[in-house]
């Protein structure tokens, strides 16, 4: 405890004492009577065998449950240090002195401003004090120990959370979209309806190769981020999508049933929603799309032969360049290793891209071609087009409903005689959901109309894959070079000619990537 001699005179002045307690977790504070009730108890006892020396207890709660005394952003403590400023505490009184501050850099601000401030600082259980160069300093040491208990706690913790992870469990964080939280049981569950949404993410972002357009889908469509309650019971509400969303929610382990901790990954209790398969597929689409430091105009061109094309000659790869000529860009092929040498030994020079390319889709014309190969997509693509065609009629009816709840209560909010509090700003909140709601239903009932009427057919499929170069026009870049790669395992160049080697495997994940292809194509020929 402080000895207040020095900060009460007279009987007749009055110190006014505030009382802060703290605790650093949630568990507990639910009950009647809980650890910052038993903090407060102890310092009101203290304060009123002081009544005497003109001693009382403000009213005024400063409580801190469930915040760590590592930092300074606590709600309690900084209306005790905005009352301090104010000149409304005289004595601030604690149960112990790591009750304020487990840090000592950040307790020894707080001794400056009471010291500048004219307030005095009192813990119950402890005997010092902040009037005297020796008080400062024993205080200081009884800070610093208690910093020290802080970090062996929180080292703690960390080897408890790796040993969780490594046994799969789920050790917390903010929600992901897909699954709901058992806080009871700490275990993830999954969420159906929100599953679905992951699965149709993981889908598009196959077939589209971009996270930026993938955005874009979702936020028309009116998809948002995973709305969840804090166990304060603070709503956080979904936001609109952006590129970090869609990368954090694609490189996220927990979706095919992993917990990862730093660099590593284990089996974990809850249920996968998606399968290795498509995972892998997103991975390696990642990897490519992966930004590399190179200069900028090579970023500039599109080269779908890049990791497949070899120089017959000297056996290594070639890779892309460019020439610039009356303002038009040329895209080449030339030998890497040839590159790389003062003198050119290699007979092949610069292969234009666009014959070695066009080369290359003349052969894999007849592989399209193949009747097995046009049945199967077929199959493939009409599984695909229809669950896209009953997820959007099941959102267009789903925002049907949503648009003709707001319009029924925009009308109620209208009629006369309606005094409801606030009524200008619910009418105001509402009828701008129903325009948000209005443009998202505009947008989906496009696409619905689409898919009405113009389902794919075996005949479409097959005239597409017969004029292989307008498919091949109509694939965006992202889409022609991961087609390349499902297709060709490695095209060799030579003075003679060419000599290609199909893949013989993987004609399953062939045929879905076709299927999802040919599916794009025909909306956007329906679009136009």
């Amino acid at each position: 405890m402080l000895d207040n001699s020095n900060v009460a005179p007279g009987k007749n002045k009055t110190l006014r004492c505030a009382i802060y307690t703290r605790k650093s977790h949630e568990e507990g504070l639910e009950q009647e009577f809980n650890s910052l009730d038993a903090q407060r108890e102890s310092a009101e006892h203290y304060i009123e065998a002081q009544r005497m020396r003109g001693w009382t207890a403000l009213p005024d709660r400063y409580d801190d449950g469930g915040f760590s005394g590592g930092n300074m952003e606590r709600p309690g403590l900084r209306r005790l240090l905005a009352d301090i400023d104010a000149g409304k505490i005289d004595v601030i009184v604690v149960y112990k002195v790591d009750r304020l501050s487990r840090s000592l850099l950040d307790f020894m601000k707080m001794i400056d401003l009471f010291n500048e401030k004219g307030v005095s600082f009192v813990s119950v259980t402890q005997h010092f004090s902040t009037t005297d160069p020796t008080g400062r300093m024993f205080l200081g040491i009884l800070i610093t120990f208690a910093q020290y208990e802080r970090e062996v706690i929180a080292e703690r913790i960390r080897d408890k959370v790796a040993a969780a992870k490594r046994r799969g469990k789920y050790c917390g964080g903010v929600p992901i979209l897909g699954y709901d939280v058992d806080r009871d049981n700490k275990k993830l569950l999954v969420n159906p309806d929100e599953a679905r949404t992951v699965q149709y993410i993981f889908r598009r972002f196959i077939q589209i190769g971009s996270a930026k357009k993938l955005g874009q889908e979702l936020n028309e469509q009116g998809y948002r981020t995973k709305a969840w309650t804090t166990k304060k019971g603070k709503v956080r509400e979904g936001s609109e999508w952006n590129t970090g969303h869609i990368y954090r929610l694609l490189n996220n382990r927990i979706y095919i049933g992993e917990i990862a901790h730093k660099d590593r990954s284990y089996p974990g209790e809850h249920e996968g929603i998606i399968d290795r398969a498509s995972w892998d597929k997103v991975q390696a689409i990642l990897e490519d799309n992966k930004p590399v430091k190179v200069s900028m105009a090579r970023t500039k061109m599109v080269a779908p032969l890049k990791g497949v094309i070899r120089c017959g000659h000297c056996g290594c790869a070639m890779g892309p360049t460019y020439a610039r000529k009356n303002g038009r860009h040329y895209t080449y092929y030339i030998c890497q290793k040839d590159s790389k040498r003062t003198v050119s030994r290699c007979p092949l020079k610069r292969i234009p891209a666009g014959d070695i390319e066009q080369a290359v889709v003349e052969q894999l014309s007849a592989v399209f071609r193949t009747p097995t190969l046009v049945a199967k997509t077929f199959f493939a693509a009409r599984d695909i087009e229809q669950a896209e065609r009953e997820r959007l009629f099941k959102q267009k009816a789903q925002l049907e409903m949503e648009l003709s709840q707001a319009r029924e209560q925009a009308l109620e909010l209208m009629k006369p005689g309606s005094d409801q509090p606030g009524k200008a700003e619910m009418l105001t909140t509402v009828n701008r959901q129903a325009v948000e709601l209005s443009k998202q239903l505009t947008h989906v009932s496009e696409r619905c109309r689409a898919y009405r009427g113009n389902s794919i057919t075996e005949q479409d499929v097959s005239e597409a894959f017969q004029n292989v170069e307008g498919f091949w026009e109509d694939l965006f870049p992202v889409e022609r070079n991961r087609l390349i790669r499902l297709l060709v395992d490695k095209v060799e160049i030579r003075e003679t000619g060419i000599d290609m080697e199909l893949r013989t495997n993987g004609l399953t994940t062939l045929i879905a990537e076709l299927a999802g292809l040919a599916c794009e194509v025909t909306e956007r020929r329906v679009s136009r």
